[in-house]
């Protein structure tokens, strides 16, 4: 079974293979969050670019998943990440006010090299804090995270709320994949006109089929003596010391990097 980009990808797909996701999964989510908050609070592209490469090293070499399926998984955010990067590195103006200009005819699209490099580390800033969170969520089991949460107190509600919409996103996404390939079949993409009404019959089918499909989850789930509250298997996978030393060495690295960098 394979998941594409944009088609029936699932993240939990690459969590239950990864060869990592044996370890301890409280500390695989404070470590994460950690890391974000290093990149975010030391503001150095220097760290953030060791971090990038620590998360991509954990990911791809410790765990196993493949370089393709990795960045076809960071490519999802990075597509937004570039428009608001770009947002903030180019600017208009009736007059040529930057360093580089661009004359458009109604005025000028410009920057400057601070512009630029202002842009290019905020970007560096957020793919270090994705890619530490890449790494928790494409090592660790969905259940392991509602596991987490739940031990740390979080409302019952919000945690029921979060795996059912999660686990629903899926369902619907692979049944408008397949609303597509039927399409497809029958050349309901054949020309621009067609694609769009082809489009909005997928959509309109999909309201549709979304709320029969959760009338039919809703009585499978009472059919197995559903109460109100959503009970998962829950597994205790031991803290190995070994890891938490690692974790602190790098954070203490990434300290020390931002002390002769700043």
């Amino acid at each position: 079974m394979r998941h594409k980009h944009g088609e029936n990808i699932s993240i939990d797909f690459y969590a239950y293979t990864s060869k990592i996701k044996n370890w301890n999964s409280t500390f695989k989510m404070i470590f994460s969050v950690a890391l974000i908050a290093v990149c975010i609070l030391l503001d150095n592209p220097y760290v953030s670019i060791s971090v990038i490469f620590g998360m991509a090293y954990l990911t791809i070499i410790k765990g196993g998943l493949s370089l393709r399926d990795y960045l076809s998984v960071l490519m999802i955010p990075i597509v937004f990440i570039l428009i608001s990067i770009f947002t903030i590195s180019v600017d208009i103006s009736r007059n040529p006010i930057g360093e580089y200009n661009l004359y458009l005819g109604f005025g000028y699209v410009f920057t400057s090299k601070e512009m630029l490099t202002k842009g290019l580390f905020l970007l560096l800033k957020i793919l270090g804090a994705i890619s530490a969170l890449q790494m928790m969520s494409l090592s660790t089991p969905s259940s392991d995270i509602i596991y987490v949460l739940r031990k740390a107190h979080v409302p019952k509600l919000i945690i029921e709320l979060m795996n059912m919409i999660y686990r629903y996103i899926f369902i619907l996404m692979d049944v408008s994949s397949k609303m597509k390939n039927s399409a497809e079949a029958r050349l309901g993409y054949c020309d621009i006109k067609t694609s769009y009404y082809t489009f909005g019959r997928i959509g309109s089918n999909m309201l549709i089929v979304s709320f029969k499909k959760a009338n039919s989850y809703y009585d499978a789930m009472e059919s197995r003596c559903y109460d109100g509250e959503l009970i998962f298997l829950e597994e205790e996978k031991k803290l190995d010391k070994k890891l938490v030393f690692w974790a602190l060495l790098f954070i203490i690295f990434l300290v020390g990097l931002w002390s002769l960098t700043k």
